[in-house]
């Protein structure tokens, strides 16, 4: 099969398309033939060695962790999945990934994929679309009439914690620049805050909880506006924890993990309209390093 792999870390000229061995498959393995592929941030820091700690790496590695596709084979002890059922999934960042013509992924990882939309689409939507549910929900305890902040709306967490946070029924604020106000707004959102004319903090308190996908000095600043007893959930380091347990706020950091039965809930909501992955640009599998380079520059 034909797949893009690197032998070692480095830039983007490292990602070569080059043909590589089909995936095997254990017993409770299912075989995606690769529809599509989704890229992320985690791609490219992989690539370079950023989190060899987290994610250790064997080469050759074939990256991208955001799929949708179709059941080609199944292990021997699964059930729940057949040849030929349309699947989505955010697969083991520790193993090969979907830049690729076929990849090997554990069936609990894996859920149908939404009916009312393509491929294209549905591999979209499960590595941002997880992170953002477990953050507000599994983490954030987000509930029916809090108020949430969501930095980085206009993101691939962010369009989707904006829309699931307006079907929980919570008041979401966001931070955006000035171009994407309006879509966000369409998407659900409350209040958008253009961070670039206005510092959030300034305008906005007793936040239930803050979801931050930037770190650094914004997560510092969002202990300003969360009330007491109030959530900060970061997909980076917690960086401030001893002036959050000051303030009596909890801050804890996670990273999303593959989960069938959330999926099959995000699709539920994709076929009811309530949701919608964002696209920003579809291109062919070799011009992978161009997708990378995308992502790299902040673009979702």
């Amino acid at each position: 099969m034909k797949a893009i792999r690197i032998h070692g870390f480095g830039g983007p000229e490292v990602l070569k398309l080059e043909d590589a061995p089909m995936p095997e498959i254990g017993s409770d393995d299912v075989l995606i033939k690769v529809h599509a592929a989704a890229v992320n941030p985690v791609d490219w820091k992989i690539r370079e060695g950023l989190r060899k700690e987290k994610f250790p790496t064997t080469f050759p590695l074939t990256p991208g962790w955001d799929v949708s596709g179709v059941i080609e084979a199944v292990g021997e002890n699964i059930k729940i999945f057949k040849k030929g059922d349309q699947v989505y999934s955010l697969p083991d960042p520790k193993k090969n990934g979907a830049y690729a013509e076929y990849i090997s992924v554990a069936a609990n990882m894996v859920s149908i994929k939404p009916k009312t939309i393509d491929h294209d689409n549905a591999a979209a939507i499960p590595l941002a679309g997880l992170t953002a549910w477990q953050g507000l929900f599994d983490f954030g305890h987000l509930e029916n009439g809090q108020k949430v902040l969501i930095h980085a709306g206009a993101g691939g967490v962010g369009t989707f914690a904006i829309q699931f946070a307006k079907w929980k029924g919570a008041y979401i604020i966001t931070t955006t620049s000035e171009k994407n106000v309006e879509f966000l707004k369409l998407l659900g959102a409350d209040e958008v805050i253009d961070y670039t004319k206005t510092k959030f903090e300034d305008v906005i308190h007793d936040v239930d909880l803050v979801l931050d996908t930037l770190g650094g000095d914004v997560q510092k600043r969002s202990l300003q506006v969360l009330k007491d007893g109030g959530r900060l959930i970061t997909t980076l380091r917690p960086d401030n924890e001893e002036e959050a347990k000051a303030k009596n706020i909890h801050l804890e950091s996670f990273t999303a993990r593959g989960h069938s039965e959330q999926l099959q809930q995000i699709a539920q909501l994709v076929d009811l309209g309530k949701v919608q992955p964002v696209i920003n640009k579809i291109l062919r599998l070799e011009e992978a390093a161009e997708a990378q380079e995308i992502i790299k520059q902040g673009h979702s």
